[in-house]
């Protein structure tokens, strides 16, 4: 083949490089074409139409794996191999584009991690008058709820929106908030954990459902994890939730233990 061109001519031609042709050939792909009287390998126009064809492929999204059956098809089987390869990048396109999405809602911090009803209720939360610090960990908790938890998630929403609209519950914690400020052994810790025990007892929605309550139950490994989520940060809080949970399990509430 006297009026073949090079391995580094083809390449060029086709628009790969070197290594692209080698690896074609270690494949498969392409038959290595003899070499000449000098010892070089000199390809000709079937062996650039074959390197276009299967370049072509591979751009196309066809795993390198299927292009050499591919090209040897007849045309009814090109046509489906085709069809499932379309198939398959339709897929892909669908989860880049869902990926994509995500990236755009983690820039707006955690709500990718929870549903638009989560957000909205994280949302309401500062127009109540609870600080930025709280609002992130009930954020953080929420989080952890999902993943940890996800069949007492949605009972646990709506826990949380029947205590927004109690501005009794809103008041009590915020006073547990402000507690932060008290002494550990303060007595006023068991006298809000008290208060807190009672208002819970006298309005059982803000307790959960039984359906919440039992997945809450049988889950209180995770419970515990969740529970003590930035306990080490807010100790007085822990204690105050540690003491209203005690009071609540006095009276028959089956509350997890930490």
């Amino acid at each position: 083949m006297t009026n073949g061109i090079t391995i580094g001519q083809a390449a060029a031609y086709v628009g790969v490089t070197v290594k692209t042709v080698r690896h074609y050939h270690k494949l498969g792909l392409v038959e290595e074409p003899e070499r000449d009287g000098s010892g070089y390998r000199r390809y000709g126009s079937a062996d650039l139409l074959r390197l276009v064809q299967a370049r072509t492929l591979a751009a196309a999204g066809v795993p390198l794996a299927e292009i050499g059956p591919l090209l040897d098809a007849d045309a009814e089987q090109f046509a489906a191999s085709l069809a499932e390869v379309e198939r398959q990048l339709t897929e892909r396109i669908s989860d880049l584009i869902a990926r994509r999405d995500t990236l755009h809602r983690l820039a707006d911090g955690d709500r990718a991690l929870l549903p638009d009803r989560a957000s909205a209720i994280l949302d309401r939360m500062p127009g109540l008058g609870f600080g930025p610090d709280y609002v992130a960990a009930q954020r953080e908790a929420l989080v952890l709820a999902r993943a940890l938890v996800p069949e007492g998630f949605d009972g646990f929403l709506t826990q949380l929106e029947h205590r927004l609209e109690d501005p009794e519950y809103i008041d009590l914690t915020k006073r547990g908030r402000e507690a932060e400020t008290w002494e550990p052994d303060d007595p006023r810790i068991d006298e809000l954990a008290t208060a807190m025990a009672d208002h819970y007892l006298a309005n059982p929605a803000l307790l959960g459902n039984p359906t919440s309550l039992r997945a809450w139950r049988n889950a209180s490994a995770q419970y515990k994890l969740i529970d003590n989520h930035r306990g080490d940060q807010a100790p007085v809080s822990a204690r105050l939730t540690a003491l209203t949970e005690a009071k609540l399990r006095s009276a028959g509430v089956p509350v997890p233990h930490r």
